[in-house]
C-alpha cells in the first residue's frame, strides 16, 4: 500500500511540476496556481498517510492488549 501512495505522490508533483512549467513558458497564473495546488495535495497525502498509519498502529495496539482497559 506504501508504495501504491508513494507511486502516486511522484507522479502528482510530476504532473505539478509540469503545469508549473507549462505556466512559466505560457506565462499563465491559472497553470501556477493549478500546479501549486496539485503539489498541495500530493503533500496533503502524505501527511493524512502517515497519520493514519499511526492511528491504526495504536488502534491494534490497544486492541492486543484490551484486558488492560477493563
Amino acid at each position: 500500500m506504501l508504495f501504491t501512495i508513494l507511486i502516486l505522490d511522484v507522479a502528482l508533483v510530476a504532473w505539478s511540476l509540469h503545469l508549473m512549467q507549462q505556466s512559466f513558458n505560457h506565462r499563465e497564473f491559472s497553470l501556477m496556481l493549478a500546479g501549486i495546488l496539485v503539489a498541495t495535495s500530493a503533500a496533503a497525502m502524505m501527511v493524512v498517510y502517515f497519520l493514519m498509519g499511526t492511528c491504526m498502529s495504536d488502534l491494534a495496539q490497544m486492541s492486543q492488549h484490551s484486558y488492560a482497559y477493563f
